[in-house]
């Protein structure tokens, strides 16, 4: 049988689990904590006394945990071990182990706050620091203290300062698996930042297969640049009889498991972050980092979260490295310099520091929470942004004047989305067109549509035209200008939220102009746009000034809704995503919220008085 580096630690840590509520263990990537000690412990918990819960940060590293698992114990996921994700579970009766991820966790302790059933929590991966993680350890301690002082909790971290989660825990005891690793040589290539990342890696490649043996793991930001990089070295591969393989969240399992397993032949494995710490991938040796990752960020050109791509921390750009040193001595090739290396942030900033705090505050609302400071934090919510959250939940209906949740709020809850999608779901319901809205979520929650780029001629694709381009790829006429793999992705979105409205819709529901516009100031109230005086000027409902693109068709158009915007220059931000909308539209959406503001002020830049 595989021994893994954990397993000399797994008595102390089941000894440890039997005497304290709370235990914290630290292993390195590759120890195989994830796959062997929910195993390990299943000793410890009979049937009788519920199931072991792991929360893991994302969907792909939860599938393939569980099925790990399951092939471990020459089952199918589903029985022993099972999952449930957003949007997908595979659990019955039999589960013992249940490997969840994203917002899974809290919506199953607001649904039943006791957590029956439940007699472990595991936290996998803590050191990503997850603001779903955050709020589901907040949460658990809150009701082990009320309700559930047997409920264990394990929380296990790779890369994380252990002495704060175990005082946050009550003086855990911290259990440590030292790993097993080899010495990883550095090379650092030319910085070339001005040059395509698909011709970077590209030369990356090229070199590596020449200097080097066993496969190459490429850490790369997202799904776009894996397919862009993938196509870049296709000749490349097929020369040397090299395989190539992607591997991100929304592909096939059957595809993550090629690249993830060992093959006969040498392989070039195109990864994401999950590489980084949750999937050991089988016979590499060599890694190739392009020092740029994914992270979840508050955008206010839209008002949500977003991911953007930004530089690695330190500690990141040394797991990724690390990767290459699991197997036996390795190489590891940087796409930047070391000047660049030390200029990146030690550690990645906790999502809660930087993320929108919406979702978090009416989460916390419908627990009954009004101040964070009635839980337990490692890293407590900033003021600044929480009080920004609960203004916009007040100003969708889902918190009233004292900042308790409405019956408007708990619907919202209920999706997983921003609060502003959640709202305009809700929205959709009660004007009949729910599928119409399940469109417009996920036209604005997943990947744009639109290609981008120079060429492109004609009026700026507004909302309406996004959902006119999803309707006719739909029905086969073709998407000219669109980016497919988008297509398909807010296609399937789409059809998931769906069901998760209790009035499914008609293929006879309205999607005209009109209702399309009341669906999105149900989500952007705070976006409602007045035309001044020239094309294209607007000023918006919170005081601030846009401009429409010259080539968007709504520049004389008297309202309407900044769907998504940016600060621009000269202090007036520019709108690149819109939607008209009639004064009578606005005052039916808005009944009893109207009010009239005189504000003078004067222009420092301009030196005048304006008003």
């Amino acid at each position: 049988m595989t021994t893994y580096p954990i397993d000399p630690v797994i008595p102390g840590l089941k000894a440890a689990v039997l005497s304290c509520p709370s235990v914290v263990l630290h292993a390195p990537p590759g120890a195989g904590k994830t796959t062997r000690v929910p195993l390990a412990l299943l000793d410890l918990i009979p049937p009788e006394k519920g199931r072991i819960i792991m929360l893991e940060p994302r969907r792909i590293a939860a599938v393939s945990a569980a099925r790990w698992m399951a092939r471990l114990l020459g089952e199918e996921v589903g029985e022993t071990v099972g999952y449930r994700i957003r949007f997908d579970s595979r659990v019955s009766e039999k589960t013992r182990i249940e490997v969840v991820t994203e917002g899974v966790l809290t919506r199953r302790i607001q649904a039943d706050p006791g957590l029956e059933g439940t007699a472990m929590v595991i936290f996998d991966e803590f050191h990503e620091r997850s603001i779903h993680a955050d709020l589901s350890l907040a949460l658990c301690l809150d009701l082990r203290t009320a309700l559930r002082d047997d409920l264990k909790l394990l929380v296990m971290s790779a890369t994380l300062d252990c002495g704060p989660i175990a005082g946050l825990l009550g003086g855990a005891p911290v259990v440590r698996s030292e790993g097993k690793a080899y010495p990883v040589e550095e090379r650092y290539l030319s910085d070339r930042r001005e040059a395509r990342l698909p011709d970077r890696v590209s030369e990356a490649v090229t070199i590596a297969l020449r200097e080097t043996e066993g496969d190459i793991l490429v850490f790369l930001p997202g799904a776009g640049e894996i397919r862009a990089c993938a196509e870049a070295i296709r000749s490349i591969a097929e020369k040397r009889n090299v395989t190539v393989h992607p591997l991100y969240a929304d592909l096939p399992f059957e595809e993550q498991e090629r690249a993830i397993l060992p093959s006969g032949r040498r392989k070039i494995v195109l990864a994401t972050t999950i590489a980084e710490t949750s999937l050991t991938i089988e016979g590499v040796s060599v890694v190739i980092d392009s020092g740029l990752t994914r992270r979840i960020q508050y955008d206010p050109s839209t008002g949500m979260n977003r991911l953007v791509t930004v530089s690695v921390s330190r500690a990141s750009a040394e797991q990724r490295k690390g990767r290459a040193g699991r197997l036996g001595p390795g190489v590891c090739y940087r796409l930047y310099s070391p000047h660049a290396f030390h200029s990146f942030t030690p550690f990645s900033p906790p999502e809660i520091a930087v993320s929108d705090l919406s979702s978090l505050a009416l989460d916390l609302a419908v627990w009954g929470v009004r101040v964070p400071s009635e839980l337990s934090w490692l890293d407590a919510p900033p003021q600044s942004s929480w009080e920004t959250a609960r203004e916009l939940l007040y100003e969708l209906g889902g918190l009233d004047s004292s900042g308790a949740v409405t019956a408007t709020g708990k619907a919202m809850a209920r999706f997983p989305l921003h609060p502003r999608l959640s709202h305009l779901l809700v929205r959709a319901g009660e004007v009949g067109c729910p599928r119409l809205g399940a469109d417009l979520a996920a036209l604005l929650s997943e990947r744009d549509i639109v290609r981008r780029g120079p060429g492109r001629t004609g009026d700026e694709p507004d909302i309406s035209d996004r959902i006119q381009i999803l309707h006719a790829w739909r029905q086969g006429l073709g998407a000219s200008g669109a980016d497919i793999q988008a297509l398909r992705g807010v296609d399937r979105t789409a059809g998931q939220l769906l069901r998760l409205v209790s009035k499914r819709g008609t293929a006879e529901e309205p999607d005209d102009e009109d209702t399309v516009s009341r669906l999105l100031i149900s989500a952007f109230p705070d976006r409602l746009g007045k035309r001044r005086e020239e094309d294209g000027r607007f000023l918006l409902s919170q005081g601030r000034g846009v401009r429409l693109s010259p080539r968007s068709g709504m520049i004389k158009t008297p309202f309407i809704i900044a769907v998504n915007l940016d600060a621009g220059d000269k202090g007036e931000g520019v709108v690149h995503m819109a939607a008209p909308v009639t004064e009578e539209l606005i005052r039916q959406e808005l009944r009893g919220r109207i009010a009239r503001q005189r504000r003078v002020e004067w222009d420092r830049r301009g030196g005048r008085v304006i008003a």
